[in-house]
This record gives structure tokens, sequence and C-alpha cells, in this order.
């Protein structure tokens, strides 16, 4: 794979990174199969603050699909992103018009993911070795709404990994109006390794977003990889704008308890865990009302307790009877008088 053309030389970098102050310095990753509209709605009743995100969906699905059950989301969940995937400019276009219709805070486009299905669908990571074609779609949603379009990508891909690589696709992209990049501080190896061993394997390069943010300073780079404590996040604001934190948010939910007081410096009591039990109990029985299986919120909910004296029986008792017919938040408030 021939490399892309040099960025800007070492030689230019500032003294120190020019920190933005504005937008969101804390996110929750978009993740397939878990960052729903009833994880989102969750993960509210721990932050009201961190910057939440959809789980990718194409640009196809968003145009002709369900429009209401893959986008619908409720206002408590706000600030919310749309992640789409895609490589066709007038369909993302489509996207980014029907996203800021519904009230979406931006509109992200990955060029981050590996699977083999989203390459052969032309979109995900290997779009990092088409910048021009990005740029192209960046341009094409810029031009028809207002709020940010952005992008999440990776390091780099397979041979394609030299920061220089990685730097001359964000300075392309960010040319055709992106200004704000997540870039998750992995390369991919599109061959060879499934998802998740991308999400391991290939070794963390945080150095390389900080340069980024160095020798960029205008844009807004957020780092992800790796993160499971808001004391990171803290130590990686000396470098870069923004921290985006996938699977941690999801194995220890209550970590973001603290991050509306630590990283966005509001007045508030964190919430205890009882807490934001209790608060999910009306929200359960509205959608259990309408249908909906009560597992397919209590599954976001499992790790809540993680660490802490009680969490296997509040597990097994959720996962043992939250498919059962009929049931609702009674199957929770049980769970819950188990925990000491």
């Amino acid at each position: 794979m021939t490399p892309l053309s040099t960025a800007i030389s070492p030689e230019s970098l500032p003294t120190e990174s020019k920190i933005i102050s504005s937008g969101y310095p804390l996110s929750i990753a978009p993740m397939m199969d878990r960052t729903d509209r009833h994880y989102r709605y969750f993960m509210r009743q721990i932050t009201g603050r961190t910057l939440l995100y959809t789980e990718m969906v194409t640009s196809a699905a968003i145009i002709h699909g369900d429009r209401e059950h893959l986008l619908g989301f409720s206002p408590q969940e706000k600030p919310l992103v749309l992640q789409v995937g895609g490589d066709t400019p007038s369909d993302l276009a489509e996207c980014a018009r029907i996203a800021e219709a519904m009230d979406y805070e931006q509109i992200n486009l990955n060029v981050g993911c590996p699977s083999s299905r989203v390459q052969n669908g032309n979109f995900g990571a290997c779009l990092m070795a088409q910048p021009e074609q990005v740029a192209r779609c960046v341009e094409a949603m810029v031009k028809v709404v207002n709020i940010p379009v952005t992008v999440k990508h990776r390091i780099g891909i397979d041979d394609l990994d030299r920061y220089e690589d990685m730097a001359n696709f964000v300075r392309i992209v960010s040319e055709a109006g992106c200004q704000h990049f997540t870039v998750h501080a992995r390369k991919a190896w599109l061959q060879g390794l499934s998802p998740k061993e991308n999400r391991n394997v290939p070794p963390l390069r945080y150095s390389d977003v900080h340069r980024l943010k160095q020798e960029l300073p205008n844009l807004f780079v957020e780092i992800n990889g790796g993160f499971t404590s808001l004391e990171q996040v803290q130590e990686q604001r000396e470098y870069v704008d923004g921290v985006m934190i996938g699977r941690a948010a999801y194995d220890n939910p209550y970590l973001f308890a603290k991050a509306d007081c630590d990283i966005y410096s509001e007045t508030v009591i964190p919430p205890t865990r009882h807490q934001v039990v209790e608060a999910m109990f009306s929200y359960i029985d509205h959608w259990v009302a309408k249908g909906l299986k009560l597992h397919k919120i209590t599954r976001h909910m499992l790790q809540l307790f993680a660490g802490q004296p009680g969490s296997r029986a509040w597990k097994r008792h959720l996962t043992e009877n939250s498919c059962l017919v009929g049931v609702g938040s009674d199957v929770v408030r049980e769970a819950l008088a188990k925990i000491p």
C-alpha cells in the first residue's frame, strides 16, 4: 500500500498544545450492540453532561430503514451524537440532514471500524486509505447542516501506519470542514485480526495523538483507547481536548458518577448506585408496557455494582428473571434488595 504524503514537519511543533476548552471533554464511545437508547438513558442517570453516541448506523439504514426504531431517542439522552457508516457523499449528506432534523448534537463518520462486513461496504477503517473520499463525504455533510460533522478514525491501518500518514489524513479531511477528530490510538489490521482483537492486540500510541494536537492546535482532538478512570481522563486533558471511553463505560458504568463534578466542574452530588436503579423504574415500566422485553434494558445494568458486595447476586437475579414473560421493574426491585 502506498503511503500518503508527509504532513507538517516536526520542526513546526509549537511548544505547547492549544487545548480547546469548549465542547465536550468526555464522551462514551459508540459501541455496537451496546450503546442503544436504553443504555444511553441508563447512563444519563449517572452522568448528565458526558457526550453520548449511538451505535453505528449505516447510511442505507438511516435513509431507508425504520427511522424511529433505529434513531429514536428520549430527550433525556441529550447531548447525543449519531454515528454513521458510509462512503457515498450524497447519502451521507442526507443522513446529516436527518440527524439535524431529529435534533442530534453532532453527526460522526465512522472511519475506525475494522470488521470485514464494514470493509465489504467500503466504509469504516478502510477509508483511512482514501482521505480524499472521506473529505468529499465530510464536505457534502458540512454543506447541508449547521451541526458539527466529526470523524472517528484509527492511528492507521495495516502498513499505512506512520504518524505522517495519519496527520496527512486529518489535514486533508479538516480542509473539507471537519474540526473534530476522535482518534482510536491503535492501528487496525484489516486482515488477520477480528474486531475484538483489533481493540486489544495493536499497541496503544498515545504520543501520536498528542503530537497531532500539537501540530494542528486549532482542531478539537479527542483520544480513545484503553482508558478506565476519570484520573486518566484528567491526565490526558493536558495534551488533548477530549477523551472518549469505550469498554470501561460498559463494564463499569458507575465510573462516570463523578464525571459531571470532576470533568465538567458542576456542583452536583453524584448519585448513589441505588438512586441510579430507582431512577430507572418508571422508564422500565413505560417500555415494558409497550411490549419491550425487560432484559433489553436490564442487560445494560448488570455491571452497575461491579466490585461491590452483592454484585453477583444482583447480576444473577436480573439474568435469570428478566427474560420471563410479563415481568417489569418488580424484578429490578427484587435484585436491588439483594445488595447489602
